[in-house]
């Protein structure tokens, strides 16, 4: 089990301040973009029910496939009401409240984009996740080599990219869920792009 000072950051301020601004801008680039979007248009069902978390004003989902229902959580609700895919959404501060306000079994699949390493409860809000994606449903989580320093956890500024990986797969181990794979995009010139994937127990 991790120490709790693993999930320090060196800006204890409330999240909430730091996301008041909205940032209207692509975090990755044109190659790990089109890479997420390849990763959501393989594993997301198409009609089915899916859960952007950690959402923003766009959630790199492919634009020739219709999903019953999408839904947002995130922290600046200007950047949410943006987002052309959402149905619906939420403003919510994981750290500060990692339970999530949806019923168990609300989802059949979900997202986390370029975020999971902003996270100070990451196991929890992992099990949380496993409650209310239905069972077998995926969970997508894609990072690659970027983060706003300040915020990005402290386990995570230490390991590099193999590390990431093994971490997030960690995390979803601890949090009960099965299946799980890494896949890292192969070495080139663009932002690399890592994700790792399970399915809900």
């Amino acid at each position: 089990m991790l120490e709790p000072q693993a999930f320090a950051r060196s800006d204890e301020s409330p999240d909430e301040l730091f996301y008041l601004q909205p940032r209207f801008v692509e975090h990755i680039d044109a190659g790990a973009i089109a890479d997420v979007e390849r990763l959501h248009f393989e594993r997301l069902p198409a009609g089915g029910e899916i859960l952007d978390l950690m959402s923003s004003w766009v959630s790199h989902l492919p634009a020739d496939v219709t999903y019953g229902r999408v839904v947002g959580l995130g922290m600046n609700a200007a950047e949410l009401a943006g987002n052309p895919r959402l149905d619906a959404y939420v403003v919510h501060d994981l750290n500060a409240q990692p339970v999530l306000p949806f019923p168990d079994d609300s989802f059949d699949a979900a997202t986390i984009c370029v975020s999971i390493q902003y996270l100070t409860q990451p196991i929890r809000v992992l099990g949380e996740l496993a409650r209310v994606v239905r069972p077998g449903g995926p969970a997508i989580v894609t990072f690659s080599n970027r983060c706003f320093p300040t915020k990005a956890v402290t386990i995570w500024q230490g390991l590099d990219d193999h590390g990431h990986l093994l971490l997030v797969a960690k995390y979803f181990e601890s949090a009960g869920w099965q299946g799980i794979e890494r896949i890292a995009s192969p070495p080139r010139k663009s932002d690399p792009l890592y994700a790792v994937i399970a399915a809900a127990p």
